[in-house]
């Protein structure tokens, strides 16, 4: 049995915002000092992060707005 576009559709799309998610938690759950890569002024490290909680806040509520999954029409 196959499964409908929507609900395969609604599968890859919860995949991609929750994988975002884990990544923009993780990225600020990292300390600061932990790239070394990144020599940041205080002031930028607080946009930075700030920004990242904007991108966080977005990504779960596209996930909110995702809602549950279509339920497949057969039968």
């Amino acid at each position: 049995m196959g499964v409908e576009r929507a609900v395969t559709r609604w599968y890859a799309q919860r995949q991609l915002l929750s994988e975002e998610i884990v990544r923009l938690e993780a990225k600020l759950a990292q300390p600061p000092d932990a790239n070394p890569e990144a020599q940041d002024t205080p002031a930028h490290e607080a946009v930075d992060l700030q920004s990242l909680q904007v991108e966080l806040t977005k990504a779960r509520e596209k996930l909110r707005l995702l809602g549950p999954c279509p339920q497949p029409m057969m039968g």
